[in-house]
């Protein structure tokens, strides 16, 4: 712990509460890291149709940066446990500007992979699990509401990400783009990860007085270390869970733009696809994430994969883009309160004294699928030529995280 966060304790006042200063910081770092994530999928298919990759191929970098951001975001989960947010996220936001910066000199695949799935992947590894830790331990009896603020960033990402690299792209070309996007993105995070502090403990003690009077979330709950949340069963349907969420979100996030340009509709109205994705995904965050502070993160993990099932299948029939809107904005919002909740979830059955480090491995579980989801997708239309058995699997695994979700327990566990 720094001396500034030790001053910070010193003079915590009622008049104002630096844990406000905490989500606006924590929300423009999201948004910026992301918007390289979701917009990605724009980018696809100028690249496959410059150098003639197979979908699968361009898809393996996506699931690379996938696997180095599950792994090391355990790493920058305890190192933020320990030092603090602030370092954690300025070195990352360097890698994520590098990485994207470097794509634009691409010419053969091993660069992909390096630039993006190595490089990209190292720097967004420090954003998802510091960010939320960081956020669970300034707010309490707010902490849905607060992670759902913060997380909507992401749904910014994707609502304004697609459609403004849509437009680079049209008006720079993709490799021009890359350095635009890298460029501002990496000095946007290094500046606003100043602004990040880990709270003290005299904070994580006063927290509630500063938002609202209502029970304290983790007055009943066991404290875990890490070793002891992964001896438990609850542990691993979360990951197991989280790995379904993954699979299903990403792999759509991903392919939903070349989907909808293979059956005709124009690039720019499948980026507002992805666009109206992003939009329901902020909606979801904030009123789903609000509504889980009252009933449980565990149940809007129930609703969220219950939109993800139904609305998979009806994709295998959408052919008009009206209909593509209404679904991938369901899916948004249910991606939202999901993402929203994760923290939640955690903190309500492990508490809050490893929650970056247990949020670390358990997520690792969302990376693995998110990763390797999109790789299966491309793999089946790169065969088949088309995403119909793809969307099956998706929807086939988004029933499964439902059933592992009926069966986690939060209240009075131990």
């Amino acid at each position: 712990m720094t001396g500034k966060e030790n001053d910070l304790a010193a003079s915590n006042t009622t008049r104002f509460y630096y844990g406000y200063v905490i989500v606006l910081a924590a929300f423009i770092v999201i948004v910026c890291s992301y918007i390289i994530r979701y917009s990605f999928g724009v980018f696809f298919k100028p690249i496959v149709i410059e150098f003639g990759w197979t979908r699968a191929i361009t898809s393996g970098a996506y699931t690379l940066s996938w696997f180095f951001e599950g792994l090391l975001g355990i790493a920058f989960g305890g190192l933020t446990d320990r030092f603090g947010p602030r370092a954690v996220l300025s070195f990352c936001g360097f890698f994520m500007g590098l990485g994207c910066v470097l794509l634009s000199q691409l010419s053969a695949t091993w660069q992909l992979y390096v630039f993006y799935g190595i490089i990209f992947g190292i720097g967004i590894s420090g954003v998802w699990v510091p960010l939320v830790s960081t956020v669970a331990r300034w707010f309490k009896s707010r902490r849905g509401m607060m992670t759902g603020i913060v997380l909507s960033g992401m749904g910014i990402s994707a609502l304004i990400g697609a459609p403004l690299a849509n437009w680079l792209i049209s008006s720079y070309g993709w490799r021009d783009s890359f350095i635009i996007v890298g460029g501002l993105v990496g000095c946007i995070i290094i500046l606003a990860s100043q602004f990040l502090k880990r709270a003290p403990l005299s904070i994580e003690q006063e927290a509630n007085k500063h938002v609202n009077n209502n029970a304290d979330l983790n007055s009943t709950v066991v404290e875990f270390s890490l070793r002891k949340a992964m001896s438990t069963r609850q542990f691993w349907l979360i990951f197991t869970m989280f790995f379904c969420f993954g699979f299903g979100s990403f792999s759509i996030i991903l392919h939903i733009v070349p989907h909808a340009t293979d059956i005709g509709i124009s690039a720019a109205s499948a980026a507002n696809i992805l666009a109206a994705l992003g939009g329901a995904m902020i909606l979801g965050r904030i009123i789903l994430g609000s509504i889980a502070d009252k009933i449980g993160a565990r149940q809007i993990f129930i609703i969220g994969l219950v939109i993800f099932s139904v609305t998979l299948i009806l994709l295998l029939y959408t052919r008009e883009l009206w209909l593509f809107y209404i679904l991938c904005a369901l899916q948004g919002f249910g991606h939202g309160g999901m993402g929203a909740s994760e923290s939640l979830l955690i903190a309500e059955i492990f508490g809050l004294r490893s929650l970056g480090i247990i949020m670390g491995v358990a997520g690792f579980g969302f990376t693995i699928g998110a990763g390797v989801g999109p790789l299966v997708t491309g793999h089946i239309f790169d065969i088949s030529s088309s995403y119909d058995i793809a969307f099956i699997l998706n929807a086939a695994l988004c029933a499964i995280g439902l059933i592992l979700t009926l069966l986690i327990r939060t209240k009075n566990y131990r």
